[in-house]
Formats: C-alpha cells, sequence, structure tokens
C-alpha cells in the first residue's frame, strides 16, 4: 500500500504459528530485537509504534551483512534505552511479512511512528551514520509519541486494551473486534481501537469474498455487490489504487440511493489509510470529479 504498511497479511494470522521454525542452516535464532511473526505484527510494530519509533530490519540469517547491521542496531536500542524499539523480520521464515514490507533485497530497514513509515534504506550503513539515522528519527517524533521517556520503569497498558490485542494476536478477530468496540464506545477518541475496528472489519469481510471476485465484477461491471467485493480484494492485493478505481468508475454511472451506497463504501476504504496517503488523496479528488 502507497504511503503505509499493508495489514493485509493479519488475514492469514490465526493459522500462523506464534514462532516458524528456522529453514536448515539459519541459525537459532534472531541476533538482536523482538523478533517479528504474524502473530505479534500487531502489538510489537504497529501499536508499539504509536508510543516510540519502531525499526524494523528485514534480514536473513544467510546474508552475513544483515547480521552484522542487525547487530549494530541492537547496541544502539540497547544504548537508548526505551526511546525507539528494534524489531526483526527473519525474511526467510516469515516471508508474508515481509512481503507486506515490500522488501526486494536484505538487509532492508524501515522506520515507523504511528503506524506509519517515516524513513527506510537497503545494505549495511556505518555504525556513525546509523547513529545519525536514529537520532534524526527521535528528533522527528520528539513530543509526537505517547512513550519514549527516560524512564525504565514498565509500561501500565490499559487491561482492556491488553486483552483486545490479545485477542488479536490469538486470530480471534470476532473477540478482538468486540474489545477494540466496547473500548471505542467508552472513549470515541481512542486512536488505537478506532483504526482496529476498521481495520478488522475490512479484514473479516474481505476475506469471504471467492478469489476470482474481480473477474466476477469485469463481467457484470454494473453489480454493485460484485464490485464492492472486487475492491476489497484488489486491496488485499495490495492494488489501491484499481480498487479506487472501480468504485469511482461506479458512482459516475449510479444514480440516487445506488450512488450513496457505492460512494459511502468508498469513503470506508479510504479511511483504512493514512489520509495523506497519494492513493488516498488521488481517490478523493477523483470522486469529487465524479460526483461533480
Amino acid at each position: 500500500m502507497a504511503g503505509a504498511v499493508d495489514l493485509s497479511a493479519l488475514k492469514q494470522r490465526a493459522a500462523a504459528p506464534a514462532h516458524s521454525p528456522a529453514p536448515p542452516g539459519a541459525g537459532s535464532g534472531t541476533p538482536g530485537g523482538v523478533e517479528i511473526t504474524e502473530a505479534n505484527l500487531e502489538a510489537e510494530v504497529l501499536a508499539r509504534s504509536n508510543e516510540v519509533p519502531v525499526v524494523v530490519l528485514l534480514w536473513s540469517p544467510r546474508s552475513d551483512s544483515s547480521i552484522q547491521l542487525v547487530e549494530v542496531l541492537a547496541g544502539l536500542a540497547a544504548a537508548d534505552g526505551p526511546k525507539w524499539s528494534l524489531a526483526t523480520v527473519n525474511v526467510d521464515t516469515v516471508p508474508r511479512v515481509a512481503q507486506m514490507f515490500g522488501v526486494q533485497a536484505v538487509p532492508t530497514v524501515v522506520a515507523l511512528a504511528a503506524g506509519q513509515p517515516l524513513s527506510s534504506f537497503q545494505g549495511v550503513q556505518p555504525p556513525d551514520q546509523l547513529r545519525r539515522w536514529i537520532d534524526s528519527l527521535l528528533d522527528a517524533t520528539a513530543g509526537k509519541l505517547s512513550g519514549g521517556g527516560e524512564t525504565d520503569q514498565p509500561e501500565q497498558l490499559d487491561p482492556e486494551v491488553e486483552q483486545a490485542r490479545a485477542h488479536l494476536d490469538n486470530g480471534d478477530f470476532d473477540a478482538a473486534r468486540a474489545a477494540y468496540q466496547a473500548i471505542l464506545d467508552a472513549d470515541p477518541n481512542h486512536a488505537e481501537a478506532k483504526g482496529a475496528v476498521r481495520q478488522i472489519g475490512f479484514l473479516q469481510r474481505a476475506t469471504t469474498h471467492p478469489t476470482d471476485a474481480v473477474a466476477i465484477s469485469d463481467a457484470a461491471p454494473d453489480d454493485i455487490d460484485a464490485a464492492f467485493a472486487a475492491a476489497d480484494v484488489e486491496i488485499l492485493a495490495q492494488d489501491v489504487a484499481a480498487a479506487f478505481r472501480r468504485l469511482t468508475a461506479l458512482v459516475k454511472r449510479t444514480a440516487g440511493d445506488d450512488r450513496t451506497k457505492v460512494r459511502t463504501r468508498l469513503i470506508e476504504l479510504f479511511d483504512l489509510f493514512d489520509p495523506a496517503d497519494p492513493e488516498v488523496i488521488a481517490g478523493r479528488r477523483n470522486l469529487a470529479n465524479a460526483l461533480y
């Protein structure tokens, strides 16, 4: 997804083990940082990045440069304490997570804050350059996130949020959505709950569609329900622009209640992304042109 981390891989987390076994010759584990799987991605990367910057290292134990980079980053993370978090993704054992980040080579590093990517690079960097890069991340996010203080006190997590995250980590989307909805009912401005309810609801709906939903819609372009299913499948496939184009074209061909129905669904899809995402900006502009 342009400008945002794609959550579509979460749809398969319920069937994924908490820790994938390493392939032959891969070694015993990650040299440092929090090891990311499909099960803990939400809590350790997306949710955690609302508190402090999260530096995600996509690496392979088959790559000497990967191991070198993770060791340097682990040392910096240890030195900085709670100011930022290091998360490591072994591309050999969790390829779907690596796919979600669009990794093309290892090592690749992506920094996130508030669930959005801030900066990234590929390859090994000198330690002093990494130090300056980390410092720039901390400067850019200073005062904008809820964590990152100098204290070593453990995070005081709301028990209701902790329970909702646990349901999500266990792949129980129904229970997670209900728990987050309860949080949202009590606090309509709760950012994590608001985003989680939206995203889980989308995944629950989108993963029920047939795999040939796009072909079905193409064969019947004026079928609103078929277009909705196709747009969901396109977003899961990270073809966001195609999904927006499909529904915008349908807006142009409909009127009255049907047009309102299509426009409402398109806006719901916009809301899955950062409002500053270029695809969303273009999509909203195209929708406005279609309406007027």
